[in-house]
């Protein structure tokens, strides 16, 4: 039984365009305080050279890699194949030669040990600038 008969409660109403406006507000002023990020660049002065000739290249020592682990340096049987065998030869070969670079051009089915032994030769006698000969398919 309802005994306020003549009584209505009226339910709070919320109005929403205050909250709308204050929100607004906010969002326009976090868009306007918002550092954005700024790439910082940096001021080299790189150094000049008033010399006109370019260093000379240093020299590669070629060494070639058969696939039934024969090899030659700088188009040179080499008879011992050993690891002795192959330092003594690239020693020779650089003889006076600063930092040169052994250049290895291994047959595709050489075996590793062939590589390794000639990379092994090379650090026995200083010489720490290796690299690899490669072709790209046709």
């Amino acid at each position: 039984m309802d005994f306020r008969k003549g009584r209505r409660e009226d339910y709070p109403e919320i109005n929403l365009i205050p909250f709308i406006d204050i929100l607004l507000v906010i969002v326009i002023f976090l868009a306007v305080t918002t550092t954005y990020a700024r790439f910082a660049e940096l001021k080299i002065n790189l150094p000049t050279s008033s010399a006109a000739q370019t260093p000379n290249p240093p020299k590669q020592i070629e060494v070639a890699v058969s696939e039934d682990g024969r090899y030659e340096i700088d188009s040179t049987v080499v008879g011992d194949a050993s690891i002795d065998g192959l330092a003594a030869a690239l020693k020779k070969t650089a003889a006076n030669e600063n930092e040169p670079v052994v250049v290895i051009n291994a047959d595709a089915r050489a075996t590793h040990q062939s590589v390794v032994n000639v990379m092994e030769a090379a650090r026995r006698e200083g010489l720490t600038r290796i690299t690899f000969a490669t072709q790209t398919n046709p």
